[in-house]
């Protein structure tokens, strides 16, 4: 898709009025279970940041974004620095500079699972050894209709088909979460911080609620 398409169906997806209350939603997780996989020195790279939810509520010493929509770019908190440049060519500007590499809601989007793997290239590329790569997505599993409601979906993914997949390209799979959060912000998932909190303090819930897996990978030491 070119970036005047993503941009304006960006706009029409997540309108201005709903901006505010998915922060609130992001700046809850991060602090309270995100951020256990992050440490204050790190660099953190968020891979297709949208409009920096992640980036901007995480703790990091060094943060990049990179999104291949400009319009990202005035969402972003003045310490996040931000590339416009396709997940798939971040090797060349990166290199092996970081600790952590975090996407949300991406994968999904990919054309075909050979991008997928071109993907999982870059990200083992720039990660420092025994680095980080956190991913956050619809499961395909528990959302076998839904999950073809959003026009630019076009790869179907699970966690287990996920997690085969990064064990292929030499990723340590160390957290493998089927059932995290609900599958949209404008779901079930409540948005006031505390809730949000006492949603992260109940696993139990998740089993319920919960449509996106959560997977934390690393590379080798």
């Amino acid at each position: 898709m070119d970036e005047g398409k993503l941009a304006a169906l960006y706009r029409n997806r997540f309108p201005e009025q709903a901006l505010a209350r998915k922060a609130a939603i992001w700046k809850t997780l991060c602090q309270h279970y995100f951020q256990r996989f992050v440490a204050s020195g790190d660099t953190v790279l968020d891979l297709a940041c949208g409009y920096g939810e992640f980036i901007n509520n995480i703790t990091a010493k060094e943060k990049i974004a990179i999104d291949l929509n400009e319009d990202a770019r005035k969402y972003l908190t003045s310490d996040v620095r931000f590339e416009q440049v396709s997940a798939t060519a971040i090797a060349p500007i990166l290199g092996g500079s970081v600790d952590v590499v975090f996407t949300s809601n991406f994968l999904e989007h990919l054309p075909d699972r050979q991008t997928l793997e071109i993907l999982l290239d870059q990200v083992r590329a720039v990660l420092k050894p025994g680095g980080r790569f956190m991913i956050m997505g619809p499961n395909l599993r528990y959302l076998p209709g839904e999950y073809w409601d959003f026009y630019d979906h076009t790869l179907g993914l699970t966690h287990l088909s996920l997690s085969e997949v990064l064990a292929l390209k030499g990723f340590q799979v160390e957290t493998c979460i089927d059932r995290f959060l609900p599958y949209t912000t404008q779901g079930a998932l409540p948005t006031h911080p505390l809730l949000v909190r006492y949603y992260l303090l109940v696993p139990f819930a998740w089993g319920f609620l919960g449509k996106q897996f959560l997977i934390v990978a690393r590379t080798p030491e």
